[in-house]
Formats: C-alpha cells, sequence, structure tokens
C-alpha cells in the first residue's frame, strides 16, 4: 500500500492503564476515502484505540506514532484533533438537550464577531449542514424534542461543521431502529463519495458486510488482522472467527450440577426508557430459570441486559413495564426493591462503586445493608450479630482485609465484589441476578468468585449470570438465552454452545428475533 494513499497510520500503540494493558503495540491503517470498520469483542481495546487517536487520551499518555496525511500528530486533546479534521462521535451522545439544534451543532464553535454571536449565520450554516445530513428540522428546534435517530445526524452535522477529514463513529446505531440505520449507513456511503474517511465501531454484521471497504480485529489489546471487506472470502463467519478465535484462557472450576425444577419464571416482558419516550429496549422476553441451574444471557453493549436484570428487580429501570413473573408456579408483585428481596431475588450490579456498595462505610455494615430486617430486634440492629455474620463472611469469602472496619474503599476490585456478594447471600435469595460479576478482577480472585457461584448453585439457588465474555458464559452456563436489541434471538444448552453460535444470534438485528428460541438451535 503506497504511503500517499494513506489518511491515517497508528504504529505500535501501547497503552496501559494501573495494572492492565489495554493496548499492546497495536497498528491501523485508514486509507483516504474509505469506510474502515474497527471489530472485536467488548474489552477488545476498540475505544480506547479511537480515544488515544482523538486525543481523549493526550500524546505522553501512550507510546507509539500516529501518522495523519503523512505527518507524525502529537494532540493534546480533542480539540487539537478536532483542528486537524479528526471527529469522534461516542456512542453516548454529547449533546445538551435544553439547547437547539444550531446551538449544539455550534457550541464551542460558536459564529461570533467581537465576541457577539451572530444568529443569521449560525441559522444559515446550520440549515445547509442539516441539509446535507438530511435532516429536516428546523435549527431551532430543542434537542429534547427529536428521536435518537435525528440527534445522531445532528451529531454527524455537528463534526461536518468542524470540517471533517476522518469521521470516527462508535456504535453509531447501538441506539436506533433498523431505518434510522439505514439512513446512517447512507450518509457514510455519501461522504465516501466526497472524499470523507470513515471508521466504523460496531457489533452488527450485517452493517459491516454492507458499507465497509476494510476491516481491523483487535482482540485482547492487540492487532489480529486487517482484512479486505470487498473480498468474497471475508464471511460472517471469518469475521466472527478473527473476533473470538481463542481458546480458553481462564479456568473454570469443575462442577457437577444437580439441577432441579423451574421455579422462577418471566413472561412477556416488556419495558421503556426511563425518558426516550416510546423507544422500547425490552421487548417480549419469556424465560426461565431452575433450581441448582447457571442461566447465562450474552450479548452485545446495548443489547438490553442489564435493562433486563434491573427491571426484574423492583423495576428499578424501566417506564411502562408489563409482565408476569412467577416464582414455584405461583404469579409474584415485585414493584419495588422491598418485593424483590422478599420474594428471594437478589442484584448483584455491574457497577459496584456506584450501586453495590457505600465506599465510605466499612465491611460490615455493607455486608448487612440488604438484611437489617432479619438482623433487628424491633426496630433496633443487634450489633453483635451483625459483627459475627460479617466475620463468618470475611472467612468464608475469603476477603483479604485485616478486620471487617476495614472501609470498603480500600480494599481491591476482587474483594469488593466479594462483599457484594455477601451482602446477598446473607439476605437469603433463591435467585441471584449476577451482572458482570468478574469485571475488572484479576484471575486468580475470578476463579474465586466462580468457585463461590457454583457452590450457591450447588446450594439449590438459581443464578442469572450476565456476562461481556463468552469464555466465562461457555465455561460457566448450563443454558444460555442470547439477547440482541432488547429480543432473545437464541436459547443454547451447554453442549451444543459455542462462541462462533453465540456471536452469530448476538449480531442478529432485533428483525430477525424471535426466531428460533428453542433449547436446540
Amino acid at each position: 500500500m503506497h504511503t500517499s494513499d494513506l489518511i491515517l497510520e497508528m504504529r505500535n500503540i501501547t497503552k496501559t492503564f494501573p495494572g492492565v494493558k489495554a493496548l499492546e503495540d497495536v497498528n491501523l491503517k485508514v486509507k483516504q476515502g474509505e469506510i474502515h470498520a474497527l471489530l472485536g469483542e467488548n474489552g477488545a481495546g476498540k475505544s480506547t484505540l479511537m480515544k488515544v487517536l482523538s486525543g481523549v487520551y493526550p500524546h505522553g499518555t501512550y507510546t507509539g506514532d500516529i501518522l495523519f496525511e503523512g505527518k507524525i500528530v502529537e494532540c493534546k486533546d480533542i480539540k487539537m484533533s478536532e483542528q486537524l479534521g479528526i471527529v469522534i462521535i461516542h456512542q453516548e451522545l454529547a449533546l445538551i438537550p435544553y439547547l437547539s439544534i444550531a446551538e449544539n451543532i455550534f457550541l464551542g464553535n460558536e459564529q461570533a464577531r467581537r465576541g457577539i454571536i451572530n444568529w443569521n449565520e449560525t441559522i444559515i450554516k446550520t440549515r445547509e449542514l442539516l441539509r446535507k445530513v438530511g435532516l429536516s428540522e428546523t435549527p431551532s428546534t430543542l434537542i429534547s424534542n427529536i428521536g435518537v435517530g435525528k440527534q445522531q445526524l445532528v451529531e454527524i452535522a455537528k463534526a461536518l461543521s468542524k470540517k471533517v477529514k476522518l469521521l470516527i463513529l462508535d456504535e453509531p446505531t447501538a441506539a436506533l431502529n433498523e431505518e434510522d440505520s439505514d439512513n446512517l449507513l447512507n450518509l457514510l456511503l455519501e461522504f465516501k463519495r466526497q472524499g470523507i474517511s470513515s471508521i466504523l465501531i460496531s457489533h452488527k454484521l450485517n452493517e459491516i458486510s454492507r458499507v465497509a471497504d476494510s476491516i481491523t480485529i483487535l482482540r485482547d489489546g492487540q492487532t489480529i488482522e486487517t482484512l479486505d471487506a470487498t473480498s468474497s472470502e471475508v464471511t460472517e463467519d471469518r469475521i466472527i472467527k478473527g473476533m473470538v478465535g481463542r481458546d480458553l484462557t481462564h479456568r473454570y472450576p469443575q462442577r457437577d450440577p444437580k439441577i432441579g425444577a423451574p421455579f422462577f419464571e418471566v413472561k412477556q416482558w416488556n419495558v421503556y426508557h426511563p425518558s426516550q419516550e416510546g423507544r422500547k429496549v425490552i421487548d417480549e422476553v419469556d424465560f426461565h430459570v431452575k433450581r441448582g441451574e447457571i442461566v447465562g444471557i450474552a450479548g452485545m453493549m446495548g443489547a438490553g441486559r442489564t435493562e433486563l436484570a434491573m427491571s426484574l428487580f423492583g423495576k428499578s429501570y424501566g417506564k411502562k413495564i408489563s409482565g408476569r413473573i412467577y416464582k414455584e408456579g405461583k404469579e409474584i408483585t415485585v414493584n419495588t426493591i422491598n418485593h424483590a428481596i422478599d420474594h428471594g431475588i437478589a442484584y448483584v450490579t455491574e457497577d459496584r462503586k456506584h450501586y453495590g456498595l457505600v465506599l465510605i462505610d466499612d465491611i460490615k455494615r455493607n455486608i448487612s445493608l440488604a438484611s437489617l430486617k432479619k438482623l433487628s430486634k424491633g426496630l433496633v440492629v443487634d450489633e453483635n450479630q451483625e459483627i459475627v455474620e460479617a466475620e463468618r463472611f470475611r472467612q468464608k469469602m475469603n476477603i483479604k482485609t485485616p478486620s471487617i472496619l476495614q472501609k470498603t474503599v480500600n480494599l481491591s476490585g476482587g474483594n469488593q465484589q466479594k462483599v457484594v456478594l455477601s451482602k446477598w447471600i446473607l439476605a437469603g435469595p433463591d435467585l441471584l441476578i449476577l451482572d458482570e460479576p468478574t469485571r475488572g478482577i484479576d484471575v486468580g480472585a475470578k476463579y474465586e468468585i466462580y468457585t463461590i457461584i457454583n457452590q450457591l448453585a450447588s446450594e439449590g439457588k438459581g443464578i442469572l449470570l450476565i456476562s461481556s465474555e463468552l469464555p466465562e458464559i461457555l465455561g460457566m452456563c448450563d443454558r444460555i438465552y442470547v439477547m440482541s436489541e432488547g429480543r432473545f434471538t437464541g436459547e443454547v444448552l451447554k453442549e451444543e454452545a459455542t462462541q462462533e453460535k453465540l456471536m452469530r444470534y448476538m449480531t442478529r438485528s432485533g428483525g430477525d428475533s424471535h426466531a428460533n428460541v428453542s433449547g436446540t438451535v
């Protein structure tokens, strides 16, 4: 490839966070005027690489070189990369809902003379940009009054206002319906005709096949390969193999499952987004869990796994929730978190620091939080009983701490997670929903947590395990539901499960859904 054909070359990029190598010697070459897809599982390093490129992680915080239009560039912030013509649109849109479209497009880039904004010029330029992205709204419309698909187009109009040469889109269609996704992809093809290069991060392989010219695959923070997407040999199966083709490197404890009868059932569960009117986040989901069974929920970021878990746990997420929950064959009501706890449902959140723990409080208090009724005489907590239980869990869970009076903030991630698990096990649940239970935890602590999960299942509890790591799902679960765009797209038994099969269901768009949710896929 001739160097003059390249708009971007990233050479040997290495980025380390404390204790974790997020990127190791990553190389990426993007040609002038192409759509280049960047693929990999959750946590492969895609977003980190783009943050390095766009100056979110400034020069000096990583090693390696970035060449843009043939020259070495050292961006110290986003503003500097934008001046070069590199613009990133993040998955979480950065628009201000109470400002108009025009105000959002030129925020930080105001059309002003001597400190006074020229509104005529702002409106004229906004109309021109909206026409380019095919949006028929008026410039004065508030962002809060338009849907997510149109907001995405406003973000792209904003990028065009900055004279973009390389547009980076991180999961741009994750929150969009089919029609809006189509419009966006057509827009990318139109930009390509105008000579604008794009880097597209997406897990929807049908979209990649439709628009990409080249595909670079990252895995575990390393570049695996770059493929010519226009070649007939590059099929979805071939891409999936590149994304997941590795042995299970983490060990999983041996388990001899003793699975009983179904005891927890959810039927026709629907949930709407709490703030985006009319957007359905969970769509007609049905599932069941048996006693002693570990059931996995696999899916990409944005598939709706956490939203499902939280909506079941006392409706702590979502609006207009409908559907039925049965426990031991009887319908139960879980309108509040207290209802959920009373019915024996526990939820270990993926965000332990914000929702799972009171970091400024001690281990003892954190462990007793969900069981205060159990530990109280009248309205007074029995502190002796609290100390006895906390000490029992410190030993049983092997929480590495000199004392249960240690503040939780001082523990490592793995030990914090053991405190969260202790809190819920003390509450005596029948169903434990574990959302990314080993996120950000080292391999040794992972093994200990897997052992605890297996122990809970052997006691006859039902476990619902949500994880972005396919090896973890395959290594731990007896049965796996696969989610995409708020629906269950497949159900696979452990014996038949492979990474490729799960990835195929994970990358199915919601429209293909309800297809074949059976035990034998």
